[in-house]
């Protein structure tokens, strides 16, 4: 599933004949793939206008298979196939032109793409005497050349005005879209934005599935809920857990609706692949998932006598550092106070683990750990209702903070008093209840019900925001 800028691929896999037949594979060099596809396509006492105009429509062709992952998403093992009736033509040995070689050589790590768009153009083409498409004429072109016309303008001659040519792009391996681990309840990052992204534009043609508001990379409720009722759809088993049938499901039917491979295309836009999380926490590190990082392994020191307490501050210091190289020995990992994906899970796994040996009940003045997974609007637990009686006391001594009925439902009403919370102490103003804003509401819930000698709007003896 695309969620990242494309890329000139170091190598691609080409299955020699049709999709479903038992041909073999071939993996070669990307550029001397196109090389291939160029010298079996067009002929090269053809004008360079026109040679470097075709190969362009080449190189974004196979660019679109490729970071759709068109194939590899429906369980091929391959890229692409050269199958002139739905792919290129590719002859497996066959001599390069010299003057082809030279042209890739320049141009292979360019692509077409249309303005505001993201992802390679879906180049469609056709030698335009014997096949008649919608896109490039290859000898519509030949004639363009011969009447002065230069690569660009034959381009948008077929493709239209906006289109861009993308020249300098990062060459690099292909590796597959899908998540190391499956994603689930309490899973964050921009895998997790990316999947809400595209169910909601699912939803658009299958309204059944509910949308998710905000998609901000956060797999609480509205998420489950959304997948659960996607595999449903599509004969999977509705767990609500995005593993690898379900991950590639969904790029499936996203890139059908979106038309990602026609020259229609609705389009991705740079917007929807934007990364808004750290890939990798490490000293110096600072935000909400730092202070959720530290919140865990606070949580955890209480339960492991290696690992330190930290504060959870949002800064990734020397202490947070100790505290993580204390973690990853306790769970096995490198102890190189780095925080990837292995051992971020490692933590929050042991975290959950023992979290959920506690009863998720409100109790008058009983006060729970974050539940592991964040609330957000469209959750419904029990969870919920806990923090909703947690609010309504606050809001007793905090006129500031609007009362919520405590139905276990998180609806609007709920995120303007965990808004107005959040603004109060000085946290960031979400609407969301991450392990942080829990813990805040918490405490204070705890303080203002266990101390009788705090009166109404008395500071209570610490800054809450901190």
């Amino acid at each position: 599933m695309p969620t990242n800028l494309p890329f000139i691929p170091e190598f691609i896999t080409v299955h020699l004949g049709p999709p479903d037949s038992n041909s073999p594979n071939v993996t070669l060099p990307f550029a001397d793939y196109i090389a291939n596809v160029a010298s079996s396509e067009v002929y090269p006492t053809w004008p360079e206008s026109a040679l470097r105009a075709n190969i362009y429509a080449q190189i974004s062709f196979a660019l679109n298979r490729i970071y759709t992952e068109y194939y590899r998403s429906r369980g091929y093992d391959f890229d692409i196939t050269n199958s002139i009736a739905i792919d290129q033509s590719f002859v497996n040995g066959r001599d390069i032109f010299d003057n082809v070689q030279s042209i890739v050589n320049d141009i292979f790590d360019s692509y077409l793409r249309r303005q505001g768009n993201v992802e390679p153009l879906f180049a469609q083409y056709c030698d335009g005497i014997e096949v008649m498409c919608n896109g490039l004429s290859q000898w519509g072109s030949l004639d363009l050349a011969n009447r002065g016309y230069s690569p660009y303008e034959i381009i948008t001659y077929y493709y239209g005005d906006d289109i861009d040519i993308v020249q300098d792009a990062p060459v690099q391996g292909i590796s597959a879209s899908v998540p190391s681990y499956p994603l689930q309840l309490g899973s964050t990052g921009d895998d997790v934005r990316s999947i809400q992204i595209r169910l909601n534009r699912i939803s658009s043609n299958f309204p059944a599935i509910p949308k998710i508001s905000p998609p901000f990379g956060v797999f609480a409720d509205s998420t489950d809920a959304a997948v659960r009722k996607f595999q449903e759809i599509f004969g999977l088993t509705p767990d609500g857990i995005i593993g690898r049938a379900t991950w590639y499901k969904i790029q499936n039917i996203y890139n059908s609706v979106k038309r990602l491979n026609a020259l229609n295309s609705e389009g991705i836009t740079l917007e929807e692949i934007t990364q808004q999380f750290p890939s990798v926490l490490s000293e110096g590190s600072r935000g909400i998932g730092v202070t959720s990082l530290q919140y865990y392994l606070d949580y955890l020191s209480d339960f492991y006598d290696t690992i330190p307490s930290v504060a959870a501050d949002g800064v990734f210091g020397p202490s947070t550092t100790s505290a993580v190289i204390a973690a990853q020995n306790a769970f096995g990992l490198t102890p190189d106070g780095v925080v990837g994906e292995e051992t971020w899970r490692a933590i929050y796994n042991a975290y959950i683990g023992i979290v959920r040996t506690i009863p998720i009940e409100y109790r008058d003045g009983n006060v729970i750990p974050f539940p592991g997974v964040f609330l957000t609007i469209g959750s419904e637990s029990e969870a919920v209702r806990v923090i909703q009686e947690y609010l309504n006391y606050i809001s007793e001594f905090y006129p500031e903070i609007p009362s919520v009925n405590p139905t276990g439902y998180y609806g609007q009403i709920t995120q303007e008093s965990v808004t107005a919370f959040q603004e109060q102490f000085g946290l960031p103003s979400t609407g969301t209840v991450g392990p942080v804003t829990w813990d805040r509401i918490a405490d204070l819930y705890s303080d203002l019900y266990n101390g009788s000698n705090i009166s109404r709007g008395q500071f209570p003896g610490y800054n809450i925001g901190e």
